[in-house]
C-alpha cells in the first residue's frame, strides 16, 4: 500500500508546485527530466530504488498532466474568452440573486462537443425560475474566470468554473425530466425547502448549512460567532458530516459488511454530490469508501495511503483544486489527526484505570475517554490548519479547543436530527414540524456556545504583530522538537507551557504597543470603505465603519486585543461605505456614545442606525454646530457639516491632536468643502491624513495640502471602478512629500505617535 502512497505524495506535490511555483511553458519539460531522472533510480539497490523511480514518476506524471490539462481542457475555454456570440448551455445548478443580476452555474456546450463549467450573470425576468437541467440558448459576452475584484486568482478555476458570461438575452427549454447528473441539486433544493418549511427561522439557516454546506441565508452575526470560536468548520460539509452519516447508515445495517459497504458508499457519494462537492466532502467521501472497502479486499486501512491517494484523485479531476483554501484545510486537518491525535490518546488514555469495577468509576473513564478523544482530535486538526488560517484570514482562534469540546457533541445531534427532520419533512410535513422542535435545541445549543465564547476577550486574535507572528514560530518549534526528541515518555508539559506562556506575553505586548500610548491610529482594511480605530490611554474610538463586512472587521480587531467596549464612534455620513457596518457593530461590541451628523432626516440608513443604537441602548449625539470630546491624551475636534445638497458635502470631519501629533480624517469632502475646512478649520500642520474619499480626484486638493503639510497620507480604498486612487491626487501627495499607503496594497495600517 506504501507504495501508491509514494507516487500520490509526489505527484500531487509536483501539481502544487504547477499551480503555484512554475511558469505553465515549462511544465511539460520539468515532467520530461523528472522522468529521465527516474533512470538514476535503477543505479540504486532494495526499497531505496522502487522509492526513487515512484517518486520520479509520480512527479513526472502530475508536471505533464497539469500541463496538459491547461492545453486540453482550457482551450474550449479559451476559444470563447473575450468573444461575444451564441451558444447552447445547461443550468447546473440553481440561481442565486445579485445586487444587480442573477448569477447560476452553466455547462457551455462546445463546438466540439465538450462542456465548460461557466458563471452566468444574467440580467432581466425570468432568470430566478431556472432549475437544474433547463437548457438555455443565449448571446452573452465571456471572459476566462482568472481574475476577482480586479486582481488575478485561480479561485474560480479551483471550482472547476473556466468561463464568466455576461447575458441579457436567453430562452429556455425545459426537459420533461431532470438529467440524472441533476438530482443532487434537485434534492439538495427539496432538502432546503424541507428545513425551511419545518424549522423556526433561527435555526433553519444553521441546520440547512450544516446538511447542505449552503450558508447563503446564514445570518452575518451567526457566521462570525462561528468562525471566531473556531466552530466555522460545522458548516463546512467535511469528514465530521461524512463520519456521522457513514456510522448511521452501518448502525442501521448491523454486521452485513458488504451491503453496508456498498450502500454506505452509494449513499456517501450521493451526499457529497448533494453537498455541491466542495474539496472537503469528496475528501471525506473517498476516505470513508476506503474505509469500507479496505475489510473486503482483506487489506488494513493504510492512513498515509489513503489520504495521499485521494488527494492525488482530486487533483487529476481538476489539478486547479490545489489552490482550494477549502481543500487544503481538509487534508492539512485530516493529516494534523494522523499524525498527533492517536498519540495524544494514547498517552493521555493510560493514566486511566484500565478495568474499572464501580459503575460511577466506569462511567468517569468513559467521560473521560470521551474528552480526551475530543481534545486530541481538535489539537490534532488545529496543528497544520492554524498556519493556513493565519494565512488566508490573518486571524486565529484561541477558544477553538474549548469551542470544540463544548460543541462536537451538539453537531452530531444537530446534523443527524436536522437531516432526519429534513427528509422526513419532505413526506410528512406535519409530523416533521413537531420533531423540529426537539432536533432545533442542539442547534440552539450551538448558536448560544459559539456566541459566547466569541464574545470572551482574545477569543480570536489578528496575527498583524511581531510578537505574534514570533509566538507562533517558537510553538512550531517546539512541537517539532516535541516530535524529534519525545523519548519514550514524551512528556509535553514543557512546550505547552513554554508555549502558553510565550502567547500570554505576545497578547500583553501587543495589545499594550496598541492602546497604552498618546496615541494610535489604525485605518482597518474595509476594501472600498473607510473605518479608522483610535487608540489613547486605554480608551477608544472609531471613526466610520463601512466597507466589506465593516462592523465584524472593526469588533475583531477590538476584540482581538480583549477589548468589548468602545468609548467613542463617530460617523461621518451616511453612505454604506461609510456607516453600513454600524449595525453589525453594535449587536457585537459596547459603545459609550454615537455621534452622528444632523443631516438627511430621510435616510433609510440613518434610520437603521438610529434604530439599532436604540436597541443596544447607545447614547446618541446628533450634531449640528461642531463638537469636541477627550479620548486618553486626544482632544477630538468634529466640525460641522460645511456643505449642502450631497450626502458627501454634509459629512462630518475629525481633527485629534495629541501633543504634537495631528491627524485629520474628511471622510468624503469634494475640493470645495475642504476650501471651506480650511477657511473655518483653524487647522494645525497635520501630521497624518487620512484622505478623503477613497483618493478621488476630487479630495486631498491644493488648498487642503497646502493648509495642513501633511507627512503621511493612508487611503482607504479597495477594488473599485471610480479610478480611486486618482492618479491626479497621488500626484499632488506626492509633490508636498507625503509618505503615502494604502489600505488595498498593505492591509490595515497603523501609525503610532511617539
Amino acid at each position: 500500500m506504501r507504495k501508491l502512497a509514494w507516487f500520490a505524495a509526489a505527484f500531487s506535490l509536483a501539481v502544487f508546485l504547477a499551480v503555484y511555483l512554475l511558469p505553465e511553458q515549462i511544465l511539460v519539460p520539468a515532467g520530461a527530466v523528472c522522468a529521465l531522472a527516474a533512470l538514476t533510480g535503477l543505479l540504486l539497490r532494495g526499497k531505496a530504488r522502487l522509492r526513487m523511480l515512484l517518486v520520479c514518476f509520480g512527479l513526472a506524471a502530475g508536471l505533464c498532466w497539469t500541463g496538459a490539462y491547461s492545453g486540453i481542457v482550457r482551450a474550449p475555454a479559451l476559444q470563447l474568452a473575450d468573444t461575444e456570440t451564441q451558444v447552447e448551455a445547461v443550468v447546473a445548478d440553481w440561481p442565486q440573486e445579485n445586487h444587480y443580476s442573477t448569477s447560476v452555474l452553466a455547462e457551455i456546450w462546445t463546438e466540439k462537443g465538450g462542456t465548460v463549467k461557466t458563471l452566468l450573470y444574467l440580467s432581466g425576468e425570468g432568470a430566478d425560475d431556472l432549475r437544474p437541467g433547463d437548457r438555455l440558448t443565449i448571446t452573452a459576452s465571456f471572459r476566462m474566470a482568472d481574475t476577482m475584484a480586479g486582481e488575478e486568482t485561480d479561485y474560480y478555476y479551483a471550482k472547476g468554473i473556466l468561463l464568466m458570461g455576461s447575458c441579457e438575452e436567453w430562452t429556455v427549454e425545459r426537459p420533461e425530466r431532470v438529467p440524472v447528473k441533476y438530482w443532487p441539486a434537485m434534492v439538495s433544493r427539496v432538502l432546503k425547502d424541507s428545513v425551511a418549511r419545518a424549522f423556526r427561522d433561527s435555526a433553519a439557516p444553521l441546520v440547512t448549512a450544516l446538511i447542505t454546506g449552503d450558508k447563503t441565508q446564514l445570518p452575518d452575526g451567526v457566521y462570525s460567532a462561528l468562525r471566531r470560536s473556531g466552530l466555522a468548520h460545522v458548516i463546512a460539509v467535511s469528514g465530521l458530516h461524512v463520519s456521522f452519516l457513514a456510522g448511521l447508515i452501518t448502525t442501521l445495517l448491523g454486521r452485513r459488511r458488504r451491503l453496508s459497504a456498498v450502500v454506505g458508499i452509494c449513499l456517501l457519494f450521493f451526499f457529497a454530490a448533494v453537498a455541491g462537492n466542495t474539496p472537503s466532502v469528496q475528501r471525506a467521501a473517498f476516505m470513508q469508501a476506503m474505509l469500507l472497502i479496505a475489510p473486503l479486499a482483506d487489506r488494513e486501512n493504510d492512513p498515509p495511503t489513503a489520504l495521499s491517494t485521494v488527494l492525488m484523485v482530486l487533483l487529476v479531476v481538476n489539478p486547479y483544486a490545489a489552490a482550494s483554501v477549502s481543500l487544503q484545510l481538509s487534508f492539512a486537518a485530516v493529516a494534523g489527526i494522523f499524525l498527533f491525535t492517536g498519540p495524544l490518546c494514547e498517552k493521555w488514555g493510560r493514566k486511566l484505570p484500565r478495568k474499572p469495577k464501580s459503575f460511577w468509576i466506569k462511567l468517569g473513564c468513559r467521560t473521560a475517554r470521551v474528552v480526551i478523544d475530543s481534545v486530541a482530535t481538535t489539537l490534532g486538526a488545529i496543528v497544520f490548519t492554524t498556519p493556513l488560517m493565519t494565512l488566508y484570514f490573518d486571524s486565529i482562534s484561541l477558544i477553538s479547543p474549548l469551542a470544540n469540546l463544548l460543541a462536537l457533541w451538539a453537531v452530531s445531534l444537530a446534523f443527524l436530527g436536522g437531516l432526519a427532520v429534513a427528509v422526513l419533512g419532505v413526506f410528512l410535513p406535519a409530523l416533521a414540524g413537531l420533531l423540529a422542535w426537539v432536533a432545533a435545541l442542539p442547534v440552539w445549543y450551538l448558536q448560544w456556545v459559539s456566541a459566547a465564547l466569541a464574545g470572551l476577550p482574545f477569543a480570536s486574535v489578528s496575527v498583524h504583530s511581531i510578537y505574534l507572528i514570533l509566538c507562533m514560530a517558537l510553538t512550531y518549534g517546539l512541537i517539532a522538537l516535541w516530535v524529534l526528541w519525545r523519548g519514550p515518555k514524551g512528556r509535553v508539559v514543557v512546550p505547552v507551557c513554554l508555549s502558553t506562556s510565550t502567547l500570554c506575553g505576545a497578547l500583553i505586548l501587543q495589545t499594550a504597543a496598541l492602546t497604552g500610548g498618546s496615541l494610535t491610529v489604525s485605518v482597518l482594511d474595509v476594501g472600498q470603505g473607510l473605518s479608522v480605530a483610535l487608540y489613547s490611554k486605554g480608551q477608544t474610538a472609531l471613526i466610520d465603519c463601512g466597507g466589506y463586512d465593516a462592523g465584524n472587521t472593526a469588533a475583531d480587531h477590538f476584540q482581538s486585543m480583549g477589548l468589548s467596549h468602545i468609548d467613542l464612534v463617530i460617523l461621518t455620513h451616511y453612505h454604506d461605505d461609510h456607516a453600513a457596518g454600524i449595525p453589525q457593530l453594535l449587536e457585537r461590541m459596547d459603545v459609550g456614545l454615537l455621534v452622528l451628523p444632523d443631516v438627511e432626516p430621510d435616510s433609510a440608513l440613518r434610520a437603521e442606525i438610529q434604530k439599532a443604537a436604540q436597541a443596544a441602548g447607545v447614547e446618541t449625539l446628533l450634531v449640528t454646530d461642531g463638537a469636541t470630546a477627550q479620548l486618553g491624551e486626544v482632544e477630538l475636534t468634529i466640525y460641522p457639516p460645511l456643505g449642502s445638497g450631497d450626502s458627501n458635502e454634509e459629512g462630518l470631519s475629525v481633527l485629534g491632536s495629541a501633543g504634537d501629533f495631528d491627524f485629520l480624517v474628511t471622510g468624503d469632502m469634494d475640493t470645495t468643502v475642504e476650501g471651506r475646512l480650511v477657511k473655518y478649520g483653524n487647522l494645525p500642520d497635520t501630521e497624518l491624513l487620512v484622505v478623503g474619499h477613497h483618493g478621488s480626484r476630487y479630495a486631498a486638493s491644493e488648498e487642503l495640502l497646502q493648509a495642513i503639510q501633511p507627512e503621511l497620507a493612508v487611503i482607504s480604498v479597495g477594488y473599485n471602478t471610480y479610478g480611486h486612487p486618482a492618479e491626479e491626487t497621488l500626484g499632488r501627495l506626492a509633490r508636498y512629500g507625503c509618505d503615502i499607503y494604502r489600505t488595498d496594497w498593505s492591509g490595515t495600517v497603523t501609525i503610532t505617535a511617539e
